[in-house]
């Protein structure tokens, strides 16, 4: 079950609400834990109990950590739950890679490849599995109590807003609230308005470029022109993040309904100036998630200047391998780790001399070469589809050609992304409430209430015209399965 579904909208979700409220704070997080694990076994059946095998082995991990405190037995639990986590991982996420480079490796000297049936990837395990761990690690270090209710460190690794494609909400952040959390008016209000954006954004926008994206990358590469690949990335570079952000958005929002409150995971990361900027922008729970829990325990820049960049590369590697289990997504991790040596070398500081307009075609081009082998489905298909990118294409344009996979709807949808990947409604609602605040008696009524008409009617309006392409059939890609 996906949110921008008609079954999340109009079944599980007002049900599940209809219910929350009522049924009084002592029964909430039992009943938000059920809907939770209802919500994910939905779509994955009987691989909910890898959750729930998750959640116990946990919990138990962190008792024990906590029982013997900083000492070496502490250690010795803390080295048994990242092993548990991190191959529950590997099993799921990378049997069949690791088994089928085995293969590749070894084939001159093997009698016979190794061969077993594909192994399920369950849905938003990456994400589940890091936030595991960061409950067992933050106990540890002793950054957030130990959590004595298994209701509710069930209800911290499983809670459906974020549950299948994030924000990775650390447990420290959320420890207080998971025990005590109250819900007003005006905090329901603002995430039923965030939910809305958010779905606006996937339905919308993503979904409608990505039918583009689609259809050009499954062109063969000696018909791919130079000005389809580029059409095809940007499709795809825009459908990426109002996919991602959007999802994102819907979780926070969801969160808000419910009392929660999760960090920001999106802040305009297309305005980067540099690759190191939009990595503080860009997916910003998992990024922070690497640096605390992985470059600063390594060493971060402490530890001279080769180590640093050591670290960083294999964050990045890390990072690349986390998103997918095929070579691509490694590549796409190490040149993002390249492009953030390269910049601490010195490419940052030459960056800063020049007009900024050539910083932000800098990042850009960057992001959406390294987001071709993130895309493609193969090494040799992205190769292909990078060389067409920057002159080399095989294709005459004359049996594939731009007007076949982009229509005046596309156009639209694109120029209309262009526009919102930059900060435009929180400048517009900055404007007006500036305005709002300058202007008293009949006049500050009146402009108040357009404003909030106003804005209601923009989100009915986001959220009819999404119900419309949903309920049309219109195309809902699910991007997040392979993460």
């Amino acid at each position: 079950m996906v949110f921008s579904s008609i079954i999340f909208l109009f079944l599980f979700l007002p049900v599940t609400l209809l219910v929350y409220f009522p049924i009084g704070k002592r029964f909430r997080n039992l009943f938000l834990l059920a809907a939770s694990l209802f919500f994910y076994a939905w779509g994955e059946t009987f691989y909910v109990l890898i959750m729930l095998a998750s959640i116990c082995a946990n919990y138990i991990f962190g008792l024990m950590i906590a029982r013997y405190g900083n000492g070496t037995k502490a250690k010795l639990f803390l080295g048994f739950a990242v092993t548990a986590n991190l191959g529950l991982l590997i099993v799921f996420k990378y049997t069949n890679f690791l088994i089928d480079n085995f293969n590749q490796i070894f084939a001159s000297v093997l009698a016979a490849p190794i061969q077993i049936d594909p192994v399920h990837l369950p849905i938003g395990i990456s994400f589940f599995t890091f936030q595991a761990m960061t409950y067992v690690v933050d106990v540890y270090r002793k950054e957030a109590p130990v959590q004595k209710n298994p209701v509710n460190i069930g209800l911290y690794i499983s809670l459906f807003p974020q549950l299948i494609a994030g924000p990775i909400v650390r447990y420290n952040t959320v420890a207080g609230q998971i025990i005590s959390r109250s819900i007003n008016l005006k905090d329901f209000a603002e995430g039923i308005e965030r939910f809305i954006f958010g779905l606006g954004k996937k339905v919308l926008i993503a979904n409608s470029v990505a039918v583009a994206a689609d259809k050009i990358f499954a062109i063969p590469s000696e018909h791919l022109t130079f000005s389809l690949a580029w059409m095809g990335i940007l499709c795809y570079t825009l459908q990426i993040y109002f996919d991602f952000s959007g999802y994102s958005d819907m979780a926070i929002g969801l969160g808000r309904m419910f009392g929660f409150t999760f960090p920001e995971n999106f802040n305009y990361p297309y305005l980067s100036k540099s690759i190191r900027e939009f990595w503080k922008r860009w997916h910003i729970s998992l990024s922070t998630w690497f640096r605390d829990y992985l470059y600063i325990p390594l060493g971060g820049n402490k530890l001279g200047t080769v180590r640093t960049y050591a670290n960083l590369v294999t964050v990045f590697f890390l990072c690349g391998l986390w998103h997918g289990a095929s070579w691509n997504f490694v590549i796409w991790g190490l040149l993002h780790g390249l492009f953030l040596v390269l910049e601490r070398i010195g490419l940052e500081k030459l960056l800063d001399r020049i007009w900024s307009p050539i910083q932000y075609l800098y990042t850009l081009l960057v992001v959406m070469t390294c987001w071709v082998f993130f895309r493609a489905e193969t090494l040799p298909d992205a190769l292909s589809f990078i060389a067409a990118m920057f002159g080399f294409a095989r294709g005459d344009g004359i049996i594939h050609h731009t007007g076949l996979y982009l229509d005046n709807e596309i156009w639209l949808t694109m120029i209309a992304g262009i526009i919102f990947s930059a900060p435009i409604f929180p400048f517009i609602k900055k404007t007006w409430s500036t305005i709002t605040k300058n202007q008293t008696g009949i006049s500050g009524n009146l402009t108040e209430g357009i404003s909030a008409i106003s804005g209601i009617s923009s989100l009915i309006l986001i959220f009819l015209a999404s119900i419309m392409s949903l309920a049309a059939g219109a195309y809902n890609p699910f991007i997040y399965f392979r993460f």
